[in-house]
């Protein structure tokens, strides 16, 4: 009986912290490589005086080299200044444990795309890629990130990166301090 016990309660741990099975949103393999990228997941969600300002996180990995994608959506009805990124932009990711994590842009600069919509709203998506470096790419696996910089062309933003954030834009609950942890193993 207490062998069953033991097995029960063995059994009922490891399903409990058994890693949720990664998603992709593309994953290709053909002549040219190798592609694969999560789905985008939202890491801050900004609303101040009628603007908006989102920005989602997607870990890709293109023939073996892992990157982050980054996209940054503002919204607004007044003038939306450009954060332009280029070959100088980073990221810098403060861990809990106190390391810093920092992640360099691609050499392509990117200054995004100004749509308007119907509803007389003025919408800047921005995209930008970054690399990890491999000293720092074992640092994410172990500790969640407490506070993100992002570092433009032109300035530099900081980002308190939560435990829990509930998109006022879906209604879903995201983890973005644990992002790393939970979703790195899909691009190694």
């Amino acid at each position: 009986m207490k062998q069953l016990i033991t097995l029960t309660l063995f059994l009922l741990a490891f399903t409990a912290f058994a890693q949720k099975p990664c998603e992709y949103s593309a994953n290709v393999t053909d002549s040219i490589g190798t592609y694969k990228i999560t789905n985008e997941y939202l890491m801050s969600e900004k609303y101040f005086g009628g603007s908006f300002n989102y920005i989602f996180f997607s870990l890709a990995q293109t023939d073996g080299l892992p990157t982050l994608n980054l996209q940054n959506i503002q919204k607004s009805k007044d003038f939306i200044k450009a954060n332009c990124f280029d070959k100088n932009s980073k990221i810098f990711l403060q861990l809990e444990n106190g390391k810093i994590v920092t992640l360099m842009h691609i050499n392509q600069e990117n200054c995004g795309t100004l749509v308007r919509d119907d509803k007389g709203f003025d919408n800047r998506i921005n995209t930008g890629i970054f690399m990890f470096m491999k000293d720092n790419f074992e640092e994410l696996k172990k500790s969640p990130v407490s506070i993100m910089r992002i570092k433009y062309l032109t300035n530099t933003e900081d980002y308190i990166v939560k435990a829990d954030l509930t998109s006022e834009l879906t209604g879903k609950v995201t983890h973005p301090n644990t992002y790393f942890m939970e979703n790195i193993r899909c691009v190694e």
